[in-house]
């Protein structure tokens, strides 16, 4: 029950009975004497007695300073009522009653209030009055950073007033508005004409008044009458000095465009002048790069026109021939013939002559190599593929020339690279026919969309085709016969070697075989291997002295040519034109 008492856990405070217990419990516990204990609890008496004057004596200090602060606020309530133009404030009691914290308590919101709404007061009166000061001095154009601010009169701060000053303050801030909106317009027009033309802006503007500088440190604009017709003039002077600049940058750009064209001038050289070139179409009002109208950009301009157009007359000869060189290359590349000669001549008669611009001469000679691209360009596709054509026939003729090559087996240096690249060539070989029909296929299309002949260096390309087609089919045909008539040989030389064997008792016949012949064959066509190597094989021929040599007339070794091998003899006997 003692430990309850020390702490209620409802109330959840420690009281002064409770802290009691607890300090006799502990004195208990020590083993304290009575008389100690009655010491102490003597000494605790004393010590809340003086706890309790101090509070008596701070009671009495807090109840005088309450009736002073009453008193002082019934005062002031009356003097702000009077300043305030107020002559009674509700919420005030009409009778003082109750305590004086009460009293006090029903003074001091009202108090307050009319305090807030003094200090509110003055500010506007403040406000206003110095706005006003202000706009008079602006629109006097004496206006003046040392003037002081107008002084309030506390005494009269009713509302009536105040809406004076306000009217009046209206009046002023329209009207002053609309003078600053026209100062400011002029100010930003001459300020970005200034810039375009290359002009320094501050002292264009201190010229027509030191406040329009804002480097000056002035913070309010002149807004007088004075001020807003200078402004305009000197805008009207500066639109009109825009307009004359803009009007011959854009005729020395025309002439710098004109000569570069005409001379065919590089894009690194032209880049040095794009700041002058870009106007060239641009109305006045669209020109707002800062400096693009600046007088020494100008005279530059001025300057490159007068050194290129001394250039014109002494450069136009190399120039035309330029551009027909460049024609020619196009049309060269393009296998296009075309009289040069005639062309450059025709050049040089028209320059001499002076009759005719050198811009219009150069404009003529650029539309031709346009064309002729254009030309070169449809004319590509068809081109790659007599390229390809050509390249092939060209290995056929290596090929044939290999085939010729009696020592293409010998185990030389290089005889194997010689042998892939004959394979390689046959393969080729045998895809020509495949390209002609392309070929040909192409051309009969281009030829019909356009209405014109394809002509390959002046040569009709199909004409070409046709003349190859024939001449590989002449080709074609004497093979066949070269090869009929090879085995045609082949076969009696074998029936007159081991047909009939003669009788031993009778010698051999010296009646002359019949054979191809060993400086050509038997239709008088020059052969070199039709002979099959007559010597090699132990065929019969005849000796330096005429006398016939009587050796077997084949050798035992003798083995019969593969077909392949012979048509390859065949092939190298009589040579025949394989490229166009």
């Amino acid at each position: 029950m003692a430990v309850t008492d020390v702490q209620n856990p409802l109330l959840g405070e420690t009281t002064c009975g409770s802290l009691l217990q607890q300090l006799q419990q502990i004195w208990d516990e020590v083993g304290e004497s009575d008389e100690d204990r009655d010491k102490m609890l003597l000494q605790i008496e004393r010590e809340c007695l003086d706890v309790y004057k101090r509070k008596v004596d701070q009671a009495v200090k807090s109840r005088a300073q309450l009736l002073q602060a009453l008193a002082d606020a019934k005062v002031e309530l009356s003097s702000l009522l009077s300043a305030l133009g107020e002559k009674t404030v509700f919420g005030i009691p009409e009778k003082t009653s109750g305590t004086i914290k009460e009293q006090l308590a029903s003074i001091a919101p009202v108090l307050e209030q009319l305090c807030e709404q003094k200090e509110e007061r003055l500010k506007e009166f403040s406000d206003v009055q110095t706005q006003i000061q202000r706009i008079c001095g602006e629109i006097a154009g004496s206006l003046s950073l040392n003037d002081q601010p107008p002084v309030v009169d506390e005494s009269d701060l009713s509302l009536k007033k105040l809406e004076e000053y306000h009217a009046q303050l209206q009046e002023l801030q329209k009207e002053k508005s609309e003078r600053l909106h026209k100062v400011l317009e002029f100010v930003s027009t001459v300020h970005d004409l200034c810039s375009v033309l290359g002009m320094d802006f501050f002292t264009t503007v201190t010229e027509v008044h030191p406040s329009l500088n804002d480097s000056t440190g002035v913070q309010s604009r002149s807004i007088s009458n004075d001020t807003l017709s200078r402004l305009a003039k000197t805008v009207l002077a500066l639109k009109e000095d825009k307009k004359q600049r803009l009007e011959k940058l854009q005729e020395l750009a025309a002439q710098l465009i004109d000569l570069w064209n005409l001379m065919d001038t590089l894009d690194e050289e032209r880049c040095l002048f794009d700041h002058v070139t870009c106007n060239i179409s641009a109305s006045v009002d669209e020109v707002t790069i800062p400096g693009a109208l600046a007088l020494d950009l100008i005279e530059q301009a001025e300057v490159e026109v007068e050194r290129l157009d001394q250039l014109k007359f002494s450069r136009m000869k190399e120039i035309a021939f330029k551009k027909q060189t460049e024609l020619e290359d196009i049309y060269a590349h393009a296998h296009i013939e075309i009289d040069t000669e005639a062309a450059r001549e025709k050049i040089l008669q028209l320059i001499d002559s002076g009759n005719v611009e050198p811009s219009e001469l150069i404009a003529d000679m650029d539309s031709q190599i346009i064309k002729a691209k254009d030309e070169a360009l449809s004319r590509k596709e068809i081109l790659d593929k007599v390229e390809k054509w050509m390249s092939a026939c060209e290995e056929e003729s290596w090929l044939e020339d290999y085939n010729r090559d009696e020592n293409r087996y010998n185990a030389s240096r290089g005889a194997h690279l010689n042998l892939k690249r004959a394979e390689k060539a046959r393969n080729l070989v045998n895809k020509i026919p495949a390209m002609v029909d392309t070929l040909v296929a192409k051309t009969h299309a281009w030829e019909e969309d356009r209405g014109l002949t394809f002509a390959y260096d002046g040569v009709p390309l199909l004409a070409m085709l046709d003349e190859y087609a024939m001449l590989r089919h002449e080709r074609e045909e004497e093979k066949r016969r070269l090869r009929k008539k090879f085995h045609e040989q082949v076969n009696t030389e074998q029936e007159t070697v081991f047909g009939s064997r003669p009788s031993p008792a009778r010698p051999l016949s010296t009646k002359k075989v019949v054979g191809p012949r060993a400086n050509g064959g038997t239709n008088g066509t020059p052969s070199r291997r039709l002979s099959l190597n007559a010597q090699q094989n132990g065929s019969r021929s005849t000796t330096k002295d005429g006398k016939r040599d009587n050796r077997p007339v084949a050798p035992v070794n003798y083995v019969v040519i593969p077909k392949d091998d012979a048509v390859s003899h065949v092939s190298g006997a009589e040579p025949i034109p394989s490229t166009p």
